[in-house]
């Protein structure tokens, strides 16, 4: 009985430490990605998803002006496996990171070469391609999203959305690449 007893108590313990100690290795940021095929050109975006949790975001938790990387941890890295159009300008096959300047009328959208890197601070020199969008509204997203809403032949439109905010980002392929 005794024994029974201690064995009971042992694996109780035992299970108990291991929830505990999984629930203590969720991070706050969970990690994903997606990827979207254009023609032969394959697309993936990898990054960390913060969470808004009533928090103001644009302007407050990321400043207005100041290079931002959209996600948390690592840099948020764009993978295209092919050359594309970004918002109409040539980018060649590669990996980059995605970095943003929110502003309340105009949004900086910066890939740089440097992708390896940590989510600050913003590697500068190392630009590859930068362009302004017009932010936009879209229904609220607790968590940072990247998403495409269109894919339309040889042309495709990535959000970003946190928030309210939607940035969309216009990419393409040259129509004998697909």
């Amino acid at each position: 009985m005794h024994r029974t007893l201690l064995v009971a108590l042992t694996v109780g313990l035992l299970v108990g430490s291991a929830e505990s100690a999984s629930a203590q290795m969720i991070q706050w940021s969970q990690y994903g990605s997606v990827t979207q095929r254009l023609g032969d050109v394959e697309i993936q975006i990898r990054y960390w998803r913060p969470v808004a949790r009533g928090r103001n975001l644009f302007g407050a938790l990321v400043k207005w002006g100041e290079p931002w990387a959209p996600g948390a941890d690592s840099a948020t890295t764009i993978r295209f496996s092919g050359d594309v159009l970004v918002d109409g300008h040539a980018l060649p096959a590669g990996t980059y990171s995605i970095w943003m300047i929110p502003d309340p009328e105009e949004w900086t959208v910066i890939l740089s070469r440097s992708w390896r890197v940590y989510h600050t601070p913003y590697p500068e020199g190392n630009d590859v391609l930068r362009f302004t969008k017009a932010p936009g509204t879209g229904q609220h997203l607790e968590t940072l999203t990247f998403h495409f809403p269109t894919v339309d032949g040889p042309e495709a439109i990535l959000a970003f959305q946190w928030g309210t905010t939607v940035v969309e980002i216009p990419i393409a392929i040259e129509e004998g690449d697909h």
